[in-house]
């Protein structure tokens, strides 16, 4: 039997055991544009707003325009228009998987080479948010401060040539500007980066860029404008030819770009929006007055053990996640890490058993049925993750030695090369730079502590140099599997400090 070409036409044709929507994808119509239409969007906020729709009519009008930032995203839009804007979603855990169709997407944009058609997209009546998973590098922010960086290239640019931004604050700034010359309420721009405080670094970084190009733009937004806070959570891998290949195999539909994610999934955000929002907390999302402490959480427990797990296990030779969570050595780390160092930074989570959170990570990272790799942590994960937590250690006085160790990891890493000489891809805006650091300092970190943009005043903090510079000194003689071993012993049990 072949397998079922996805589109609107052949959703009565779905094999069983394959959820359509449960609405007409023809009567959905845009109210929200997304900057950065990737895999976790689609698993996440699209799904959320898709499950809506089932419920509640009225939710139709909030569909999602999806935009591609960059020039190789036009490559979705490729897929996902003869699909009519369909796409299949996957959500896998160890006990089985729920296949399911969403239909939410209203229209796609490809803004890799241009931004007038996404700003037209965003100018359109109906839309009430601009939303986005950019990652922190497409704030244009620098990674020190968390100020907007006015020597980034297209940040240049859009002071130059405010009308045609190709940055994500420019954008939002000429969207905003246009609403505000038409006396129209301004889109609520809505943050789902994995950034602490999220909502309040892009509105930072927009307030920086509108000053400098119209000061009275500058003191409208901050009037008028919202940035609500987010944290969101879901394990979403990239996906892999393999994954649409399983698709039309075993459950029967040609589907160009589905996604598969985990079954866990969580949305807590702040309930500031300025012209109306869909309502997201009947289908699981949670609206907060304050999201800080939930996303303090997430920042702290899961997406520093992402990227710790992500350093040390690439070094040793693994590729995904589950295979290193599999080590008992890098298990009993995470676990330390955890209940050690970054966990007792965390401020009381109205709600949440911490203990229980913990738990579930270790099972979500383990599951054997979501092949997340390390590569993916590592390209996407800032180095934040990690230099907040030290930082907030320092101030109180608390040793380091853990999180000293995967920031050592990510410095041996970003050489370019594991342990065995084989090539690493570092994805990095500084790529070049890191390498070449890497290499001049070796086992001492000096030199790339010394890069000013991602460690500030902290690549001179004696502590914090010291305790890094031990770790990677371990990690260049003895290697990650063998200074693990030191640490927690060849059984993965955990010492004390």
């Amino acid at each position: 039997m072949n397998p079922v070409p996805l589109s609107r036409a052949t959703l009565s044709m779905l094999p069983p055991g394959v959820a359509a929507p449960g609405y007409d994808p023809a009567r959905v119509t845009a109210g929200i544009v997304h900057l950065g239409l990737g895999g976790f969007h689609r698993a996440h906020m699209a799904r959320y707003t898709s499950e809506l729709m089932a419920l509640d009519p009225a939710a139709l009008r909030w569909g999602i325009v999806g935009a591609g930032l960059l020039p190789g995203d036009g490559a979705m839009h490729d897929a996902l228009a003869p699909q009519d804007l369909l796409y299949t979603l996957v959500e896998r855990d160890a006990a089985g998987e729920r296949v399911s169709v969403i239909g939410s997407l209203a229209g796609l944009v490809d803004a890799g080479e241009s931004s007038a058609a996404l700003l037209d997209a965003i100018d359109a009546p109906g839309i009430r948010i601009v939303s986005m998973t950019v990652t922190e590098h497409g704030y244009c922010i620098d990674r020190a401060t968390k100020q907007l960086d006015r020597m980034h290239p297209l940040v240049e640019h859009d002071l130059a040539d405010p009308r045609r931004p190709r940055s994500v604050p420019g954008i939002i700034v000429e969207g905003l500007r246009r609403r505000r010359a038409a006396w129209r309420r301004p889109f609520t721009a809505l943050s789902c980066d994995n950034i602490e405080h999220n909502g309040r670094v892009l509105r930072a970084a927009v307030l920086d860029l509108a000053e400098r190009v119209d000061p009275a733009l500058a003191a409208w937004i901050a009037t008028e404008g919202c940035f609500p806070g987010t944290m969101v959570d879901r394990i979403t891998p990239v996906t892999r030819p393999a994954d649409v290949a399983d698709l039309a195999a075993r459950h029967g539909i040609a589907d160009a770009w589905p996604v598969v994610c985990e079954r866990f999934s969580q949305w807590v955000i702040e309930d500031d929006f300025a012209d109306g929002r869909p309502r997201w907390e009947d289908v699981g999302a949670q609206f907060v007055a304050d999201v800080a402490p939930y996303e303090f959480m997430k920042l702290r427990l899961l997406n520093a053990s992402h990227l710790a797990i992500a350093g040390l296990g690439k070094l040793i030779g693994y590729v995904h996640v589950d295979e290193a969570m599999r080590d008992p050595r890098l298990r009993a780390y995470m676990v330390a890490l955890m209940d050690r160092e970054t966990g007792p930074t965390l401020r009381p989570v109205p709600g949440v058993d911490l203990p229980a959170y913990k738990a579930m990570l270790v099972e979500r990272f383990a599951n054997p049925r979501i092949r997340d790799t390390l590569d993916r942590i590592n390209a996407d994960a800032p180095l934040n993750y990690l230099l907040d937590p030290v930082r907030d250690r320092l101030a109180s006085g608390a040793p380091i030695p853990l999180l000293a160790l995967a920031v050592a990891a990510w410095l041996r890493r970003v050489r370019g090369e594991d342990e065995a000489g084989r090539v690493l891809e570092v994805c990095h805006p500084l790529a070049a730079l890191l390498r070449e650091k890497a290499v001049e300092g070796g086992p001492g970190p000096r030199p790339l502590l010394a890069i000013e943009a991602l460690f500030g005043n902290l690549g001179r903090d004696p502590a914090f140099v010291d305790a890094v510079t031990q770790q990677l000194e371990s990690l260049y003689a003895r290697g990650a599997a063998a200074t693990l071993a030191g640490v927690f012993g060849e059984n993965g049990a955990a010492g004390e400090d």
